[in-house]
């Protein structure tokens, strides 16, 4: 029995060594879900882009937003005095929050008065925007410790002090795009965006290794038909599907699930077709370059869902990511799909403002498409 073991055990040894396609997926696919997921998965709320509407333009208030920017949980997005510049990073991702300084904030402090400042987060990151608000009301507070020390130390008290020991800062909060900062505005556009993004792909990487495994690739190689030909015939019926799918999960969105939506309708549509166009394409080039449908899947599932769920900005901003993410994000798709999508639902954004996520997305299509007719060869083998 041990001998008739050993027997099969061999066979398959020879036959894993002589395919090195899932030689190599053996050892690349736990390598490369590592990669991304360290990478790329992460639960720390760090470096936040914060912009101050600095309206007093005091020694101050310049203390008061180095206490922010010194910490590890924010960036310096800039400091304005416009507010129409400061609503303008806000709605196009460039601050997440926006600390408002009122004019007269150095000379109410000095006469130990109170102050409120504004405070507006972007909610299109629920948990973010909760857990920055957290965080700016903890950096106030140290602020205002600050300032009790230093007049408890300048005046000689050790008691109460003027106001009725009220602290002289206060911060006024607005939510922006998801005012109730509800998850499901947030959670259910990014899964349209990972959806479209796994199984056109699957539905594409069969097209052409399924008649690879039957035979039937050898009749359409025979056909009077050029390799575009070919490779525009097997994508145009697949894409209307995927379109045809995109346009049920959207109306599911809106009737089922009640999503907050206040953006174009053919804006969106058109980044959908586009993207439903390139996550075809992907699945296309990964069939042509293949030799078996598991293989095909199996890739498929790793260049498409994981990078998709990591680096598209689905569980945290592209910004708040370290270089390595931020560069791995723009080789996604799924990233550019993402900023159009989330910002027609909750922001309303229109093509003025998308046409660079569009266009990238376009030549991104066209860069696959290209590789695609480039790797397909008309020959047996």
């Amino acid at each position: 029995m041990l001998e008739r073991v050993i027997a099969v055990a061999r066979k398959e040894t020879r036959e894993l060594l002589r395919d090195p396609v899932y030689l190599g997926l053996a050892f690349v696919v736990p390598v490369a879900l590592m990669l991304l997921f360290g990478y790329g998965l992460t639960l720390d709320v760090k470096r936040i882009p914060i912009l101050f509407l600095d309206l007093d333009r005091s020694a101050t208030s310049r203390d008061y937003i180095d206490g922010h920017v010194n910490s590890e949980y924010f960036v310096l997005a800039g400091v304005v005095g416009d507010r129409h510049a400061a609503a303008d990073a806000l709605r196009d991702g460039r601050a997440r929050v926006v600390v408002e300084i009122p004019p007269d904030f150095a000379r109410r402090i000095a006469a130990w008065r109170p102050v409120a400042v504004g405070v507006t987060v972007d909610g299109s990151f629920p948990s973010r925007g909760e857990i920055a608000s957290g965080y700016v009301t903890a950096i106030n507070t140290l602020y205002n410790q600050r300032l009790l020390a230093r007049f408890l130390a300048r005046s000689g008290r050790g008691g109460a002090v003027a106001g009725g020991g009220a602290l002289p800062v206060s911060m006024n909060y607005s939510v922006w795009y998801n005012p109730t900062l509800e998850s499901k505005n947030f959670i259910v556009p990014g899964m349209m965006v990972i959806i479209q993004m796994l199984f056109p792909a699957l539905l594409g990487a069969l097209l052409i290794v399924r008649e690879r495994e039957s035979g039937t690739i050898f009749n359409l190689f025979c056909a009077p038909v050029r390799r575009w030909e070919i490779i525009a015939g097997k994508a145009v019926p697949y894409v209307g599907v995927v379109f045809l799918d995109y346009i049920l999960l959207f109306a599911m969105s809106i009737w089922l699930f009640e999503v907050r939506f206040v953006g174009s309708v053919w804006v969106l549509a058109s980044g959908a077709l586009l993207y439903s166009t390139c996550t075809i394409g992907i699945g296309l080039l990964i069939s042509v370059l293949t030799r078996s449908q598991l293989a095909a899947m199996l890739i498929a599932f790793l260049v498409t869902v994981t990078p998709a769920f990591n680096y598209s900005g689905f569980m945290a901003p592209v910004a708040s990511q370290d270089a390595v993410g931020q560069f791995a994000a723009r080789l996604v798709p799924a990233t550019y799909f993402m900023d159009v999508l989330r910002g027609s639902y909750l922001k309303g954004l229109g093509f003025a403002f998308y046409w660079p996520q569009l266009a990238a997305l376009g030549a991104y299509t066209a860069l696959i498409y290209f590789l695609a007719w480039a790797a397909l060869r008309k020959r047996i083998g």
